[in-house]
């Protein structure tokens, strides 16, 4: 009999899988203090919470018989992974379910913003008859852009297209074909910003898409322009959003979603240009049901020993072949997130190559490791070891896998290629005996680069005095060389320099560093 405690609230004809099944205790109680949470715990062979219940790794710890935590729901941030992982429990969660919701949210927020539907409902509401004031505007040969092209901003383009809006979208994975495919333009993000009527955001909240929509990107815009989040609160910086409608550069914009919750007296409220909801872009009778069914079936399935289809975290790997694999782990997701970060264009395909010792092993492993490294740019800490295939494949991206009797002349050697629609990269790295990871050739340059800190990745003419005119620049800006590594394959051609540096290099500095004479390009990522 498997213990199963509930600890948040889920819909119960969600949890049917869980209360009907024969082999299951279901203990369900959502007002727990933590005292009682960590003793009902302690006996739980699995876990389901939405995201009330805090997580941690105190109470992963008090939990020695649990085997799987469901979150019913997309998001895992009240779940401590690495908590997780260390105690050898899966997580899984429940991304499709709200996908239909929070698209059909999105557009009674798009419809309601335009026709101005709840403040004219206000107004009737303290007994006034105001038509003039809510003039509004009509979808019909608008622009709709959509920032982020994953299932709901797919959905959310299908139903605008419905109302005749024109649709144009970015997203890091979207090509001109696939767009095509879906009906849309394609567009960078720039190209987006300026041509939309109407923008919505369908991203996760990662480093590079934390206030995305700010000052800066707002000026791109249209005058008179609109924007929707019903997302994640941050994408949007609000007091950029407050001042933008304020001098009249936004004409409105709907939020679901604020940086901090609950957002009450947040001072775009005061705004009668702004409607809001409180995060209610899951909240349907279907999708709640939809989460919870989807998350209890994963974790019965899970207990009984078979396969689950949303994992989150880290899955077990045969002793054996941990063995011979864990050395390669840390180097396989640095090349892979040093390549994609280096790398422009919408990511086409990755072909990941091995040889030496990794000729006689399994290196699925690897190849899962390597394709985390490259997607965590642009999906951030959502993808892992376990999911990290199927989101390649989601985003129809192309993954080969091959091994090679050629080391030339390392013990071991893991190379990867990107592609993408705009260009070809490829990194290849080592082991070496004693001193670790290592990169020894960034596309057809030989370097010898240990792929940890901060980095600086400059192509350049290879002149005298390219290098001392770098080092100058940085000293003025404060910023420590470590190592600093030149591969050229010509004299007086084209060559790259790889220098590791004690601090994170600012906006000013790199802009600077581009504009040194015979420096071509200049890019800085964080291992």
């Amino acid at each position: 009999m498997y213990r199963v405690l509930i600890s948040d609230p889920l819909s119960e004809d969600g949890i049917k899988p869980l209360l009907e099944a024969s082999d299951v205790e279901a203990v369900m109680d959502a007002s727990l203090s933590h005292e009682d949470l960590l003793k009902e715990i302690s006996t739980s062979d699995a876990l389901i919470v939405r995201s009330q219940t805090q997580v941690t790794r105190e109470l992963i710890e008090h939990a020695p018989q649990l085997k799987v935590i469901g979150r019913a729901g997309v998001g895992v941030d009240n779940i401590d992974l690495d908590a997780a992982t260390d105690h050898g429990v899966v997580v899984v969660n429940a991304p499709d379910g709200n996908t239909i919701s929070t698209a059909e949210h999105t557009m009674a927020m798009l419809m309601s913003l335009a026709r101005n539907i709840p403040q004219a409902y206000h107004q009737l509401k303290q007994n006034r008859w105001e038509r003039k004031k809510f003039v509004g505007v009509e979808l019909k040969n608008k622009t709709l852009g959509i920032v982020g092209f994953g299932r709901i901003g797919n959905e959310v383009a299908q139903r605008a297209k419905g109302h005749r809006m024109k649709v144009i979208a970015f997203d890091p994975f979207l090509t001109e074909e696939k767009a095509d495919k879906a009906g849309v333009q394609y567009g960078t993000l720039e190209e987006v910003l300026q041509q939309s009527d109407f923008l919505t955001v369908h991203t996760p909240l990662i480093e590079k898409t934390k206030h995305l929509i700010n000052k800066e990107t707002i000026q791109l815009m249209k005058p008179g322009a609109r924007i929707l989040n019903c997302a994640r609160g941050g994408i949007v910086e609000e007091d950029a959003l407050y001042e933008a409608i304020e001098n009249g550069k936004i004409a409105g914009a709907a939020l679901d979603v604020f940086e901090e919750e609950p957002a009450i007296d947040h001072p775009l409220l005061s705004l009668e240009e702004v409607i809001a909801t409180p995060h209610l872009g899951a909240s349907t009778v279907e999708a709640q049901e939809n989460v919870a069914t989807d998350v209890s079936i994963d974790v019965m399935d899970l207990l009984r020993g078979g396969a689950v289809k949303h994992p989150v975290n880290m899955p077990s790997v045969p002793s054996e072949v941990m063995e011979q694999l864990a050395p390669y782990f840390t180097l396989a997701e640095k090349l892979g997130s040093f390549l994609s970060n280096v790398t422009d264009g919408a990511l086409e395909k990755v072909n990941v190559y091995y040889s030496g010792d990794l000729l006689d092993v399994d290196t699925t492993p690897l190849t899962r490791i390597s394709i985390k490294g490259i997607l965590k740019r642009y999906i951030g800490e959502r993808v892992n070891d376990v999911n990290a295939y199927k989101t390649a494949s989601d985003k129809g991206i192309v993954i080969n896998e091959q091994k090679s009797t050629s080391t030339k002349g390392f013990t071991n050697l893991v190379t990867i290629e990107i592609e993408t629609d705009q260009e070809k990269r490829s990194i290849a790295g080592t082991l070496l005996n004693g001193l670790g990871a290592r990169i020894v050739k960034l596309d057809e340059y030989p370097i010898d680069v240990v792929p940890e800190g901060h980095l600086i990745v400059i192509h350049h003419k290879d002149q005298p005095g390219a290098i001392g005119r770098v080092g100058s620049l940085l000293a003025e800006h404060h910023v420590n060389i470590a190592t600093m590594q030149v591969g050229r394959t010509t004299i007086g051609g084209e060559a790259v320099m790889v220098l590791t540096v004690d601090k994170a290099v600012e906006e000013d500095c790199q802009e600077q560093l581009g504009g040194v004479a015979d420096i071509m390009q200049v890019q800085c990522l964080t291992l």
